[in-house]
């Protein structure tokens, strides 16, 4: 399936499973110092009735790769950057939703480390536009200009997974986040498993099933 044009470059890759309806659709944002070729790989092991799109960053990361924004400590984002970068993903949403046969009702976002952070500024501002999302390791950007819709999130379900020995994002930014969903309206798991900044066999189980019982309470 070739690529739409759009505000951020990235891949498409087509549903393994496709029916004569729209498919559902998952948008996976990499972390910093990767590009849109890092999380499809990962699509295989994930529900095949998904239509995958994975856009690259827009801010060249200066040792190889892209990156959503810069920072000066971990846990806050430079301002100018993030907002750059969460005002182009916005837009790239919605013109994913209008180029490519999906559903835009069964929208997931999937994303690590800044990508996760990314997938937390959109979905808990605009959570209308999700039906769930999936974030590992990453953290909430509360230090932003964002106004965070914490009382609105009931139809947005979120699946938190975060390594324990994490030396990237270290864990109580994770347990933050936990804290935070605790006392807002969305229905929500979190998950700690026992390794560094990554993704483990077990976490992406997790995952698979999490979205595979979603896609299933939310056939068209």
């Amino acid at each position: 399936m070739k690529p739409i044009e759009s505000t951020l470059i990235h891949r498409v890759l087509p549903p393994e499973r496709p029916s004569d309806r729209p498919s559902p659709l998952l948008i996976m944002l990499h972390g910093r110092g990767a590009d849109e070729e890092d999380l499809p790989g990962l699509a295989g092991l994930l529900d095949g009735r998904f239509l995958v799109v994975s856009p690259r960053a827009p801010l060249p990361f200066p040792y190889g790769g892209f990156t959503w924004y810069e920072h000066d400590e971990i846990g806050t984002p430079e301002t100018n950057t993030f907002t750059g970068s969460y005002e182009k993903l916005l837009a790239f949403v919605e013109e994913v939703k209008r180029g490519y046969p999906v559903d835009p009702a069964r929208t997931f976002l999937f994303g690590f480390s800044m990508g996760s952070v990314m997938s937390f500024a959109l979905s808990l501002t605009h959570p209308e536009l999700f039906a769930g999302v999936v974030v590992n390791s990453g953290y909430v950007p509360e230090g932003t200009p964002l106004q965070f819709r914490w009382n609105d999130l009931a139809h947005t379900a979120f699946f938190i997974g975060h390594g324990t020995a994490d030396p990237v994002i270290p864990i109580p930014l994770a347990r933050r986040a936990r804290d935070l969903f605790a006392h807002s309206t969305a229905p929500f798991i979190y998950r700690e498993y026992p390794v560094e900044h990554q993704i483990s066999d077990a976490g992406i189980a997790d995952v698979a099933a999490w979205l595979r019982d979603h896609l299933d309470s939310r056939k068209p």
